[in-house]
């Protein structure tokens, strides 16, 4: 199919595309990688009377450490954060994330922003993003901001930015000391949209105790879930299997997935504390430094 008719435009400067955003914002998409916009152009779901590229903002990408946190632009390619050391070492929660993201060929034109800004329920980094309690940058032609990530998403595609407001960056605090990570899902195929999954980050005391529990699930709801009772629960406990099963059946006790064609609700909520229970275990032991658990299929048990 061929998208409907629409006028292009291809700013130099980020002021150049935040003037076009105050005059077409209500009547315009923003094209970042397009890994999500021009299929939905090309079944003419979305029908913009104006198209604003932003392929040519070279001061929107990027990725540096300024004053210990991790500054990201928002028109990254996923497959640069996902091969950056200084993510890779610092922030791994983040890399082990976009090994999840549909295949390479994807990777290599999908920004990091514009998988954000899409806020697709199904989506790897606005989970991550979650667990990490990161903020986005937006600016306009009236203003600049900083949104917390718990405010910025709605429900399915809808963002609290406003329609002449564009993402420009991303920053996440340093991750403590003694701090495990996670990221599991689970789908039909990799690459497919994944059924269910969990985000979890776990900072150990000295005594190996539980000092800080993160638990963000995918595919539980319109966006993306901190399970904060299953957090709660886990703080100041030693991390043991029965802790462990707790913190899963807290984090899905308050959840509604939405089912289909590939799992009905039910499914999925259970999914959900499996994805949690494998999280939890797998960020514990790299928490106390443990060597991972040999697998022949990838899959964290």
């Amino acid at each position: 199919m061929k998208p409907p008719v629409f006028d292009y435009h291809d700013p130099e400067t980020v002021e150049e595309a935040l003037d076009l955003l105050a005059e077409h914002g209500d009547e315009g998409k923003l094209l970042a990688g397009g890994q999500s916009l021009v299929p939905l152009l090309n079944f003419r779901l979305a029908r913009p009377e104006n198209l604003i590229d932003l392929n040519r903002l070279g001061s929107l990408t990027g990725i540096r450490r300024e004053h210990g946190s991790l500054q990201i632009g928002a028109m990254t390619r996923q497959s640069t954060m996902e091969h950056s050391a200084l993510v890779a070492e610092n922030w791994p929660l983040l890399t082990e994330a976009l090994s999840y993201v549909a295949h390479a060929q994807i990777r290599n034109r999908g920004t990091i922003g514009g998988s954000v800004a899409h806020a697709d329920p199904a989506a790897e980094l606005p989970v991550a993003f979650s667990a990490l309690d990161s903020r986005v940058r937006v600016r306009s032609a009236r203003a600049e901001r900083t949104i917390e990530i718990s405010d910025l998403f709605v429900t399915h595609l809808t963002t609290t930015l406003e329609p002449d407001e564009l993402l420009v960056g991303i920053e996440v605090d340093p991750v403590p000391e003694r701090t495990g990570h996670a990221f599991v899902e689970f789908a039909r195929r990799h690459g497919d949209f994944a059924l269910g999954g969990a985000a979890v980050l776990l900072t150990l005391d000295s005594s190996g105790s539980c000092e800080r529990a993160a638990i963000a699930l995918l595919g539980a709801a319109p966006i993306p879930v901190r399970a904060t009772d299953a957090e709660q629960a886990l703080v100041g406990a030693a991390i043991d299997e029965k802790a462990i099963a707790a913190a899963a059946d807290a984090a899905i006790a308050d959840i509604s997935p939405t089912g289909d064609i590939h799992g009905s609700a039910e499914y999925r909520r259970d999914l959900c504390r499996v994805m949690v229970r494998r999280a939890i275990a797998a960020a514990n032991r790299r928490a106390k430094g443990e060597p991972e658990p040999e697998s022949s299929n990838g899959v964290i048990d």
